[in-house]
């Protein structure tokens, strides 16, 4: 009822605050004729009056120019009362306007909108059953049963990798924290820890991080997310082929579909080493039918491992640009086909492995 009350004031008060300028009178009255014809006499007194030497011609022209600014003025106001006859029309107009707009608006939400739906603050959600709400209702559940009791450790172990799935990596290392000094030391901790700190500072294996991931094989020494990060490390300290025999191993001891499978075999395309400096200098002195045989060979190589491992982006690009430079249209449109399929229709990969083949001249479909 409440609602209802203060909705009909505002709309009152919107309404009165248009209407109030419309309801005004226009400013200025009009001159009547008498006076016009008064001021016509004037002059032609003044005129007489030069005519006969009574008055100078400078005498003259100033009582011409006073009489000339009263019969302006007269005229002003003349005009100034036909614009006002002439708006109250568009007063009238205006007025009903106003009025129909809050009756109109009122009558469609009462046929289309739902003004006995009940409301649903968020603490009446918050007391029903768990099963009803949407993840953020739950995240928002968790974090009120935590800020009551801090000390929950099973609160803190169920939200810490939520935070990570929501981009929340600031809270995730703040909750694996309070996860570890209520239960301690657990290679799930550590390494989900160490993960929130790689994701917190953009990707780059800390010292801390590191610490945590060697915390966590001490734990369980064939941890696969510890031993991913920990290789990521002596990549990005230049350990370039140590990095690749830990993916490697890794690779072929975990199950197909192990998500670190899959990243290992990602960082292991990226990381494939390029022809070294004999290769080069034997592709120079080749003839170009030799040298188009071996860069075929090679683009097909690079085709083979993508079958194997689909959702490497750059790997893809490649293909495509290789495909164009060899002028086979045909595979490298296939290439981009197969590519936005393996990267999933419609994501984020998919759309810019399609811009960069449009920017390589190639025709992409919406």
């Amino acid at each position: 009822m409440f609602f209802w009350v203060a909705a009909a004031l505002l709309t009152f008060a919107a309404s009165l605050a248009v209407l109030m300028p419309l309801s005004r009178k226009a400013e200025g009255t009009g001159a009547s004729p008498n006076e016009i014809n008064v001021y016509r006499d004037q002059l032609a007194e003044v005129e007489r009056d030069v005519s006969r030497g009574i008055l100078a011609r400078e005498e003259a022209e100033q009582a011409r120019a006073e009489i000339g600014r009263r019969i302006l003025r007269a005229g002003d106001g003349e005009a100034a009362s036909k614009r006002g006859k002439g708006g109250a029309a568009f007063r009238i107009a205006g007025a009903a306007a106003v009025v129909s707009i809050p009756l109109v608006s009122w009558g469609l939400y009462a046929m289309l909108g739902s003004p006995n739906l009940p409301e649903q603050p968020l603490s009446a959600r918050m007391t029903r059953d768990p099963s009803t709400n949407t993840p953020a209702e739950l995240v928002a559940r968790a974090e009120s049963q935590l800020a009551a009791n801090p000390d929950d450790l099973r609160g803190w172990d169920v939200l810490a990798p939520i935070y990570i799935k929501m981009q929340r990596f600031d809270d995730a290392v703040s909750a694996y924290r309070n996860a570890l000094r209520l239960g301690g030391s657990s290679a799930i901790r550590q390494a989900g820890l160490g993960e929130a700190l790689v994701y917190q500072s953009g990707g780059l294996i800390t010292k801390e991080a590191q610490a945590a991931f060697e915390q966590a094989l001490k734990d369980t020494p064939e941890m696969p997310k510890a031993r991913f990060f920990l290789a990521m490390a002596k990549a990005q300290e230049g350990q370039t082929d140590q990095a690749a025999s830990e993916w490697k191993q890794l690779t072929a001891s975990l199950p197909q579909d192990d998500p670190w499978r899959e990243a290992s075999q990602t960082m292991l395309a990226r990381t494939a080493p390029g022809p070294n400096e004999e290769q080069a200098q034997a592709a120079e002195q080749m003839n170009p039918a030799d040298r188009t045989a071996m860069i075929e060979q090679m683009v097909a190589s690079l085709d083979s491992k993508l079958r194997e491992n689909p959702n490497d982006l750059e790997g893809w690009q490649r293909l495509v640009r290789s495909y164009l430079v060899l002028g086979k249209e045909r595979d490298a449109a296939d290439a981009l086909s197969r590519g936005v399929t393996a990267l999933g229709a419609g994501t984020m990969a998919a759309k810019q492995l399609s811009d960069f083949a449009a920017a390589q001249g190639m025709k992409v479909e919406p």
